[in-house]
């Protein structure tokens, strides 16, 4: 069995997380190497994994997408997850949402007051993203972007608790680790410029986020006419609201980190296990 672990021009061997994946593969007899998206890719199943300058390249990448007979996450999800416009398509859909609101390029805006978060719909790794106060600033840095934006209130709760990434292999939990506020002052970009350095943890995630991740991934399945063992992968983020109760930041389905430097080798291992029956069927 032959499996391609997609990566990047800049980061053709991804940033190592992976390397625990890589080594639980080949333990397992699979045959593993990285390739950069672009190209023809001959293997039983090609997996998106430091895709991470698709965000430039958009369109290129979803018709590259389109042409791998065997892609996982499949086509029709990295479709909907790339644009971050599937918040409010859950919220509508009963999830516990940031509260989200989606400005076209030349839109108006329309600012809460207080703290809040003007971010690109179509971005990775918090580039783009910044906090805001003061409206005009937040317009200004909105029609500098000159794409399609989200505005969401700032989850205060992040400063002290930051956020809580569930991860789920073929549907079922895994590990979670935390992250620490993105939006920080002073943290830096990666060598590479496509993500902004993270401060992560292993961390166990409370009955409440479970309950709710696991209800995200139900609700996104629904509405993309799948089984929620269809996604190979997937990393819920997960922030306190204001009254405590759990709230969806971002469902990742595309290209997430997965955190294996903050868990155990089981959760290679549990990867490895989907992996083999994906690329089996």
């Amino acid at each position: 069995m032959k499996v391609v672990l997609a990566s990047c021009a800049a980061l053709p061997n991804g940033d190592g997380d992976e390397d625990a994946l890589i080594d639980a593969l080949r333990r397992d007899g699979v045959d593993v190497g990285w390739q950069p998206w672009g190209s023809g890719v001959d293997a039983d199943l090609v997996v998106l994994r430091a895709t991470w300058d698709y965000t430039e390249r958009l369109d290129d990448f979803l018709a590259w997408c389109e042409t791998v007979p065997a892609l996982a996450n499949p086509v029709s999800v990295v479709r909907w997850n790339t644009d971050k416009s599937y918040l409010v398509e859950l919220a509508a859909h009963g999830v516990a949402v940031v509260p989200t609101a989606v400005v076209e390029p030349g839109g108006e805006p329309d600012f809460p007051d207080g703290e809040f978060v003007v971010k690109p719909a179509i971005g990775a790794g918090s580039r783009g993203a910044a906090r805001f106060t003061d409206h005009v600033e937040a317009r200004v840095h909105f029609e500098a972007l000159g794409v399609k934006a989200l505005v969401q209130p700032y989850q205060s709760s992040v400063d002290a608790n930051g956020e809580t990434a569930l991860v789920f292999f073929a549907g079922e939990y895994s590990h979670s680790f935390h992250k620490g506020p993105m939006l920080a002052q002073g943290l830096p970009e990666s060598e590479s410029g496509l993500y902004v350095e993270e401060k992560l943890r292993a961390i166990e995630p409370s009955e409440r986020q479970v309950k709710l991740a696991d209800q995200v991934l139900d609700v996104a399945a629904e509405l993309l006419s799948l089984r929620r063992q269809d996604f190979l992968y997937a990393r819920v983020d997960v922030v306190e609201g204001p009254d405590g109760e759990p709230l969806l930041l971002e469902l990742e389905l595309t290209e997430p980190s997965l955190g294996f430097k903050f868990t155990g080798q089981e959760a290679a291992a549990r990867l490895s296990a989907a992996i083999r029956a994906t690329a089996s069927r």
